[in-house]
């Protein structure tokens, strides 16, 4: 687990080893300075000419000191201060003061020639303002440069708290941020001019954060084999398990098999396909291993084995592929009232609810969404728009009116949960754009919520799961021909490769 800070917290951590631990900002500089050049060689970027840009804060000290650090080096670096004097910090002068001492030249203007790299110390972490006017022609001009780009710390111009573009940003290849992941770097469009995100310590921890609900978290693939399900020589499929997925309107079959089969993936003992009559055949086909109920719109009763359904199941999956017939909208009202099982609610289940306010009281813990943002829109009466500025306060104000579990699922899914810390899931890619991929996730996470997991730790376990999943299935077929069946291999294969660490 890693946490990712905003950037109030993040100067809260770095003014906590400075002013209780007593380790001076100049130390924490040149550690971030170091950790910078060690990076950009360990990626072994082309350093036969070096251009760093510094500003007059903290950020721009730790770009003097690492042009100086290249020139120990003897790597021809040109050093540009485009800052103001009178607002440089005192640790910023000090490390121009050390450049002076050693004669180097600190140039005003940027050069009119390439570089093989391109060094951003231009702004930091706090950076508020909308960039404009002589910084956003510099930043300009830096994007224009053919060489490899490298931000320290953050991309100037990038918010550290949301990702928006402030005004313009430069376009970072490499960022090489210290102690913490910044959230502004992991969601859209901030993540676009990070680029390849590499967090390096320098000293700076805070123990308190496991405690503090503010703090976000990532996950990486070490952290999977210890958050799934643990398997035990002496079981049976009863100790796996018992899912019920209902889904699957007339001619909706598939939504129905990839739910079912993804619970099966992750490890689900036995799963239970309770659907329109209409889709017996072909379910019976493809999952053989899955046991069938159906009903018929046309029957005089036709949802009368809901309640035994519901009634053997452990846990359930429902909306996937479910349609918006007054039957789909029955069955959802009926589940709801009766339901006592911990369940995933996606897709048409989440659509039909948004359009029942009064059914939003039987929500609870026991329950994890999986909206996207159009349905999260309809389920917060926030505009998509909204949720994009300001998703992750929309989301916790959801969690915690209702006292649901959450999967907002996006580009970066965030998971969140009555009292605990949002995840930030930092797996996957565009590759899983595609019809079908949603109801994978939602049977994953229902595959894991049956084997004793709790259900937050079910859904962070299970969007993670599924990035990982879809990152394999990009790497066998490319980023344009996955299909929602290639997750679901890749799911496997990942399960398969976490036995063997």
């Amino acid at each position: 687990m890693k946490y990712i800070l905003n950037a109030q917290q993040m100067k809260e951590a770095d003014g906590r080893m400075i002013h209780e631990m007593g380790i001076p900002s100049l130390v924490l500089m040149e550690r971030a300075a170091l950790q910078c050049v060690n990076t950009i060689k360990e990626e072994g970027i082309d350093l036969s000419s070096v251009l760093v840009v510094c500003g007059s804060g903290n950020n721009g000290g730790d770009g003097f000191a690492v042009a100086r650090m290249f020139h120990e080096e003897q790597i021809p670096v040109d050093i540009i201060f485009a800052g103001r004097m009178e607002s440089r910090s005192e640790e910023t002068k000090m490390q121009m003061q050390i450049l002076e001492n050693l004669g180097l030249t600190i140039l005003d203007t940027l050069p009119e020639k390439e570089y093989s790299v391109v060094i951003d110390a231009l702004f930091g972490i706090g950076l508020c303002r909308k960039i404009e006017g002589k910084y956003k022609e510099i930043i300009e001009r830096m994007n224009r440069y053919t060489g490899y780009k490298v931000a320290v710390d953050i991309a100037s111009g990038i918010s550290a708290d949301t990702g928006d573009v402030l005004g313009c940003a430069f376009r970072a290849d490499l960022t090489v941020t210290f102690a913490y992941a910044k959230a502004g770097q992991l969601l859209h469009p901030g993540y676009e001019y990070t680029g390849k995100l590499a967090v390096r310590p320098i000293g700076i921890w805070n123990p308190s954060f496991a405690a503090e609900k503010e703090i976000y978290y990532m996950l990486d693939p070490l952290d999977l084999k210890v958050c799934m399900p643990k398997r035990v020589a002496n079981s049976n499929k009863g100790t796996y398990g018992k899912v019920l997925v209902i889904a699957g309107s007339k001619g909706m079959s598939g939504a129905a098999y990839l739910a079912a089969k993804a619970a099966y993936i992750a490890g689900a003992g036995l799963v239970r396909i309770y659907t329109e009559e209409s889709n017996r055949q072909i379910l019976q086909m493809l999952l053989p291993e899955a046991i069938l109920t159906t009903y018929q719109e046309t029957e005089t009763n036709p949802l009368a084995c809901l309640e035994e359904v519901m009634e053997w199941a452990d846990v359930v999956c429902i909306g996937c592929g479910l349609g918006r017939s007054s039957l789909s909208v029955k069955l959802v009202e009926t589940f709801l009232k009766e339901n006592q099982k911990p369940c995933v609610l996606d897709a048409d289940g989440l659509n039909i609810l948004s359009e029942l306010p009064e059914y939003y009281q039987y929500l609870d813990e026991k329950y994890l969404l999986t909206p996207h943002m159009k349905e999260m829109s309809r389920l917060t009466g926030n505009t998509v728009q909204e949720l994009q500025e300001n998703r992750t306060k929309i989301l916790k104000d959801f969690v915690k009116k209702y006292q649901v579990n959450v999967a907002l699922k996006d580009s970066r899914t965030l998971v969140a949960g009555p009292g605990r810390q949002v995840f930030f899931n930092t797996s996957g890619n565009a590759a899983m754009a595609k019809a079908g991929a949603g109801d994978v996730l939602a049977g994953l996470i229902t595959g894991i919520l049956a084997q004793r997991k709790d259900v937050y730790m079910a859904g962070v376990t299970g969007v993670f799961l599924h990035g990982m999943g879809g990152d394999e299935a990009r790497d066998m077929h490319g980023k344009y021909s996955v299909m929602a069946q290639d997750i679901i291999i890749g799911a496997g294969n990942v399960l398969k490769r976490i036995e063997e660490w």
